[in-house]
């Protein structure tokens, strides 16, 4: 009986006012640290928060953003926010003080590791931003996978696209790649010689659509399992728009809902 209340409780939603505590800007995005006045729900790596863009005319509806921290003890959490359209440059604008209406937690997580995995967190751009909390959730859970290593994988166009570099190095190994060659290796994250000099058995990815499906083919070329988290379109965030709907092979699929985060094999890539 516990651990169905305690299954519930994961996964019950929360709408909660926030106050930006801390802001941080970088080139086209924004780290916002958002404290809450009440307990923070349950929230695991790889679940989405659906913000509140009050003040915008263009934008009428919440905005999915990633979870990228969370501190419990603070009631806190990291939004790690790119500028795209009308809605994420007004959050990016907002100064420390303003209040955001969240919703969240949102979707489903990834896949915790099992015994002595060895895993790749690869990120692409805005896309790194699910991946440190994971990572964060699999050190707190102490999984013996961290002591084989985890190891991340992170890809811009150029240098000025990688942010927050010292924090994924807090959690674990952190190679890089920039299509400029600016930083890191030159080339796509697909590209990088971790790929065969690193045993690697479970992928975790998040990034632009060419590249999660790029990580995909290595994933099925070298027979490793893989899961992505996709950017679909939303709107409502709870399955009930069908705006971001993905076709699966079990059919058309709500990605708010049924993922974000879903294992390649589901998918028709």
């Amino acid at each position: 009986m516990k651990s169905r209340y305690l299954r519930l409780y994961v996964y019950m939603k929360a709408i909660i006012d926030f106050i930006i505590v801390e802001k941080q800007s970088f080139q086209r995005a924004a780290l916002l640290k958002l404290k809450s006045a009440t307990q923070l729900p349950e929230i695991a790596g790889g679940q989405f928060a659906n913000v509140r863009v009050d003040g915008c005319d263009k934008a009428y509806l919440r905005r999915p953003i990633s979870i990228h921290d969370v501190d419990y003890h603070n009631n806190t959490i990291d939004l790690l926010i790119q500028e795209k359209h009308e809605g994420t440059k007004k959050l990016c604008a907002l100064p420390v003080g303003a209040k955001l209406n969240v919703v969240l937690p949102l979707g489903n997580g990834f896949t915790m590791p099992e015994k002595d995995d060895n895993i790749l967190l690869v990120g692409g751009g805005i896309g790194i931003a699910p991946l440190l909390y994971f990572a964060k959730t699999i050190r707190k859970d102490a999984r013996p996978c961290v002591s084989t290593g985890v190891h991340f994988l992170l890809g811009g166009r150029t240098q000025d696209d990688l942010m927050l570099l010292d924090r994924f190095r807090n959690e674990g190994d952190v190679f890089i790649t920039t299509n400029d060659g600016s930083m890191g290796e030159k080339g796509f994250v697909t590209e990088h010689s971790l790929w065969n000099t690193k045993k690697i058995n479970k992928i975790y990815a998040c990034g632009p659509m060419p590249m999660m499906k790029a990580v995909a083919k290595v994933a099925r070329e070298k027979g490793i399992w893989c899961e992505v988290s996709l950017e679909n379109q939303m709107a409502c965030g709870i399955g009930a728009c069908l705006c971001c709907v993905e076709n699966t092979k079990e059919g058309n699929l709500c990605v708010c809902k049924e993922g974000p985060v879903f294992n390649i094999e589901r998918l028709l890539w």
